[in-house]
Order: C-alpha cells, then structure tokens, then sequence
C-alpha cells in the first residue's frame, strides 16, 4: 500500500497565530487566495483514480468544488475534506443532486498518485459520481496552485498551507473561496445556489447580509425541480430574532429598575 514519505502536517487554516506556521506568511497566503477571485482557470490535464486523463475545463458548464490535500496529512487534510463532504450533503440537499460537481487535487507530486488518491477518498468514506480525486500531469503543479491561489510551503513535518475550498463558476472562473477545516456551510452553500440561479453577487456588505438570509430560506423542491422560498426557515429565524430582543429588553428594564434613583 502507498505511503508518502512525510508525516503529519501541522497547519491551521484560521487566521490566528500558531507556532507551526511561524514560518508560513499566512496573510500572504490569503492575499494571494483572494486575489485569485474572478480569475480564469486555464486547462491542465488531471488523472482521475483509474488513471484516466480529465481536463479541468471538462468540468465548465456547472458549477465546480475545489479543494487541494496531500495523502501524507493524516490529520488535518482528512479532517477538513470529511467536513467538506457534509457541507457538500448540506448543498446538495438544496440545489438537488447533480447541480454542482467536486474535485479534490493532491498537489504532492509524485506521492499524490491515482492510487494514493484512491486510497485517501477510501478512508474518507467518499464515493460519488460528482465527486472525483484527482493527480495533477507531471510539472504542472505550480502553474495550477497558482491559478486557484492555492499556496504551500513544504516543512520537515509535511507542508504548511491555508485550508482553503475554491468555487468555481460554469465559465471556468474562481466565484469565491471559503477557508477553514469547518466553515460556513451557509456561505459555501450560499455562493453554490447563486451560481446554480445564474444570480452572482459581490461578497459583503447588507445587501449581501440579506442575500445570505433569502439564500439561506430557499431550497430545491425535487418534485418540481425548481428552487422555492422556505417559510418555515424565515419564521425560525424571526422567532430566534425575537427571543433574542426580548431578552435584552428585559436585562435593560430590570436594569434600570434596579438602579438607584
């Protein structure tokens, strides 16, 4: 059975400080990360786990997941690709199946072979048709991390990089990037129904504040195939919003009763 040389990686894809990374130049690395937002993804060969040869621009005309690992992390890389498959789940559950397809890239060549991705998919429990585990062609490496704004570095301990999950558009262009080993399935979910309903939005912002909340009350009705409001969500979200109000309405007059006159 394949082995990689290296061990375990220790990296964290917040923000925050962490003495493994006091090497890696992790706002550098985001800088580079965002920078790649509208960017066109160029055509590279991929092999899929049969070894098969699959160009990245075979994926254009739905929406595409993208996330880069290296089958020696045994912690943090499976990590966040199991959480990934859930919020993956999470946004099928709401575009329906088949709306959006997902490409994990070992980019530790010649170690990230089609068997070893094989093997990583296996252990993560992931078999789906959407789904593919893919090695990147011989000295091509750079030039594709560098189209996604994917960047690592490599330690005597594995590699140091952000944790990041790339969404791409029907045209082949980077919609957004999430980051973390547990983001914002909502945001993640969120960028995928806007693509799926031809309606891209710029991040940030109220307006995008209340987008999320209108992305967030819409799911996909299977029966119909088409996309529907989901009251029921709304009217949770009110309810929370008013327990919440409440409450500090009572903290402020209770407050101000007890307060010497």
């Amino acid at each position: 059975m394949w082995r990689s040389t290296r061990g375990v990686a220790i990296l964290t894809a917040s923000l925050l400080a962490s003495p493994a990374l006091a090497g890696f130049d992790q706002d550098a690395a985001l800088r580079e990360s965002q920078a790649a937002i509208g960017r066109q993804v160029g055509g590279y060969a991929l092999y899929d786990t049969s070894g098969r040869e699959l160009r990245l621009e075979s994926y254009r005309g739905k929406p595409l997941v993208v996330n880069f690992v290296y089958t020696g992390c045994f912690q943090v890389c499976p990590t966040a690709t199991k959480f990934l498959q859930g919020a993956v789940r999470d946004a099928e559950r709401t575009l329906g199946p088949g709306s959006f397809r997902v490409a994990t890239i070992g980019f530790n060549l010649p170690y990230d072979t089609p068997q070893a991705m094989a093997e990583f998919a296996r252990k993560q429990g992931i078999d789906s048709p959407d789904w593919k585990f893919l090695s990147p062609e011989a000295g091509t490496v750079e030039a594709l991390t560098r189209d996604f704004g994917f960047r690592y570095e490599a330690t005597p301990a594995g590699f140091d990089h952000l944790l990041q999950v790339s969404i791409v558009d029907a045209q082949g262009r980077i919609y957004r990037q999430v980051y973390g080993d547990a983001f914002s399935v909502p945001q993640f979910t969120g960028a995928l129904l806007e693509l799926a309903q031809n309606a891209p939005r710029p991040a940030g912002g109220i307006v995008g504040l209340i987008d999320k909340v209108r992305l967030l009350c819409t799911v996909y009705d299977p029966a119909s195939g088409r996309y529907r409001f989901n009251y029921a969500v709304l009217i949770e979200l009110f309810v929370g919003a008013s327990i919440i109000v409440f409450g500090f309405a009572t903290v402020i007059v209770e407050w101000r009763r007890k307060r010497p006159g």
